[in-house]
């Protein structure tokens, strides 16, 4: 069943820039990864699931709730961190996560002191003090903090170094775990190798896959024949290699990484 619901959505800037007839699902329970560079799409599409932007054609929907028209129960019920976090500056850290507390209509404090303990996150300090790495974990908890059953994270572990960042990718496999749906947008390719089920690339505007991951590795495979001097040498090749041995001859597939197959869709095959 699809949570997330995205038809023929369309936001032309001119020049070649926005959206172009986007169209994909994620299902309940399921992390769906977002993958392009800057530029590519990724943020005007998570713009108007948030209902940011009124769509110029095309719909998008979250729960059966139309973004645009029922943007305001979305944006309560579900986890949301933007690609640029807009913060109150004069606010502390603890100031801010009550006041997205109140908008909510929250009261619960239990799941945030956990995350903020997770993070290493001092809150106390005023957020226009605080270096980018801490400006994210404020944001990270603020997403995750009323315990949402729907997440859309756009760039998520920019600015967190490699230590908080597997611990943010530990968070995501727990959540899965839990039946949380998820949207990830990235440009990371072990953050999203490791979470998600499956991935849409975006180009230009436009999606040029969509697939589970292991399915795309599938249609990215590269195949090689290797012929040896004797059957012995063949038969050693190809328990080394996971290969299959046809007398002299030795058959290898080798998969690509999910960084080659993007690289693919991005012109830089080789």
């Amino acid at each position: 069943m699809s949570v997330i619901n995205i038809e023929h959505l369309t936001r032309d800037y001119g020049g070649g820039k926005g959206i172009f007839d986007v169209t994909f699902q994620v299902n309940k329970g399921e992390v769906f990864g977002f993958l392009g560079p800057n530029g590519a799409g990724k943020t005007t599409t998570i713009r108007h699931l948030m209902g940011f932007i009124k769509p110029k054609s095309g719909h998008c929907e979250i729960s059966d709730l139309d973004c645009w028209k029922q943007r305001e129960i979305i944006q309560k019920k579900l986890g949301y961190i933007p690609g640029e976090i807009s913060f109150f500056e004069d606010m502390s850290g603890l100031e801010y996560l009550q006041f997205i507390n109140n908008y909510r209509g929250n009261c619960s404090n239990s799941r945030q002191n956990e995350l903020i303990e997770r993070f290493e996150l001092d809150p106390k300090g005023k957020i226009k003090k605080m270096s980018k790495g801490m400006k994210q974990k404020v944001g990270i908890v603020a997403a995750f903090m009323h315990d949402p059953e729907i997440l859309i994270l756009d760039e998520p572990t920019s600015g967190l170094d490699p230590l908080m960042q597997s611990r943010f990718i530990q968070l995501i496999a727990e959540e899965k775990k839990r039946g949380k749906t998820i949207l990830l947008s990235s440009h990371m390719f072990e953050e999203v190798e490791r979470t998600c089920d499956r991935i849409g690339i975006i180009r230009d505007g436009q999606l040029v896959a969509v697939d589970f991951v292991e399915a795309l590795r599938e249609r990215h495979i590269h195949r090689y024949t290797v012929r040896l001097q004797s059957e012995e040498m063949a038969q050693a090749f190809a328990k080394d290699f996971n290969g299959v041995c046809e007398g002299l001859n030795v058959n290898v597939n080798a998969k690509q990484s999910l960084e080659e197959i993007f690289m693919h869709y991005y012109g830089g095959k080789k």
